[in-house]
């Protein structure tokens, strides 16, 4: 799988130092015309893709499905390609570790349109996730202007947008 990227939180300042955490996740790019599928969080007021942590030994595509049906409710996924890994190095503060490498393997692929029922996680339900079709171009001009303005964004909006911004480019 190529590339896409590698980005170090400014909070990480030594890696040679760090006690790292290696964490695989899932994302999903799910194109529908100029829509994509996403999940807009009230908590940190982004639209983020579809996907999440891999469970230890998990298959990468098993994962991929799994997130996709929880997180969306997506029905009759199918068509599954490989768009390229985003790594990233962030501040972490649990488990023994003060960094987490996340390594996020995006694959586009097709669903029903229609979404089902989602089965979300407490925490996701508190951070008042939920999926919608979206223009992407309006889902990153979202996301850029809560990078600007808002106090309450996460850290993995700018990972969010950046893939955005590849996705119209490589794949309108």
């Amino acid at each position: 799988m190529r590339h896409l990227k590698t980005t170090t939180h400014p909070d990480v300042e030594h890696l040679d130092q760090a006690t790292i955490l290696k964490r695989l996740a899932t994302r999903a790019i799910v194109v529908d015309g100029e829509d994509i599928l996403l999940l807009f969080t009230e908590r940190y007021h982004d639209y983020s893709l579809p996907g999440g942590g891999l469970d230890e030994g998990e298959d990468i595509i098993a994962g991929l499905v799994r997130e996709l049906e929880e997180e969306t409710g997506a029905k009759n996924i199918h068509g599954i390609k490989p768009f390229g890994l985003f790594e990233e190095f962030r501040p972490w503060y649990k488990n023994d570790a003060n960094v987490m490498h996340m390594i996020s393997y995006c694959y586009s692929c097709k669903i029903d349109r229609e979404l089902g029922e989602t089965a979300y996680e407490d925490y996701e339900v508190k951070n008042g996730m939920k999926p919608v079709w979206i223009n992407i171009h309006d889902a990153i001009a979202h996301n850029e202007k809560t990078i600007a303005e808002s106090d309450k964004k996460g850290m993995s909006i700018e990972r969010e947008t950046y893939l955005l911004h590849l996705i119209a480019k490589e794949m309108l």
